[in-house]
């Protein structure tokens, strides 16, 4: 990925940076009463900047939010194992589900939100799968991990994490929405003048 966001891309890269530190750092994010950001937005960024640089840029801000966060901070380093790497790939497939709809499936009408909500759903539950499943297996904080306490964990869990990711999604595509609907106001104010 070379590809550096365009004039009107930038603005959305950084307003989704500034989301991201606002509430994957939760000192601040609980000030705002807001939850962690992170996932809608790694799905967002896919849809508006995909095929910049973006996805790699987003995963270092979420790092070193986390590292400030852990080192400087006082937050538990407990989720912090050797599975944490596997972050990367949960971030790219939100990513790449963002992407793929706005490749494959979106055009400014009502009816894409089915494919929207569809392959945002999918994405957030595999995302989810690959963060805590790598986290249960790989991460060595559980002495004998096993299937059935698996499972117990991915039910009391994956319902939270997809709501929340899902809520963020869907305020994003508000937000481009109202962008379209600005944009076209502007438009016919133009021919009319």
């Amino acid at each position: 990925m070379t590809f550096a966001p365009t004039r009107k891309q930038w603005p959305i890269l950084v307003a989704l940076m500034l989301i991201m530190l606002a509430t994957r750092y939760h000192h601040i994010g609980n000030l705002l009463h807001l939850k962690d950001a992170s996932m809608g937005i790694f799905f967002a960024a896919g849809f508006w900047l995909g095929g910049t640089f973006a996805l790699p840029l987003l995963m270092l801000e979420a790092l070193l939010i986390d590292w400030y966060a852990i080192s400087m901070a006082g937050v538990s380093d407990f989720c912090v194992t050797p599975a944490y790497s596997m972050l990367s790939v949960a971030y790219a497939v939100l990513w790449y589900g963002g992407s793929w709809y706005a490749r494959r499936h979106y055009a400014p009408k009502l009816a894409t939100l089915v494919p929207l909500a569809a392959i945002a759903t999918v994405s957030c539950v595999a995302s989810f799968v690959v963060s805590n499943g790598s986290f249960y297996w790989f991460g060595g904080r559980y002495a004998n991990p096993h299937f059935a306490e698996y499972v117990d964990r991915l039910a009391r869990y994956l319902p939270s994490f997809v709501t929340v990711a899902l809520l963020w999604i869907a305020a994003f595509a508000v937000a481009h929405a109202f962008a379209l609907w600005i944009a076209a106001q502007r438009g016919a104010g133009s021919t009319r003048a």
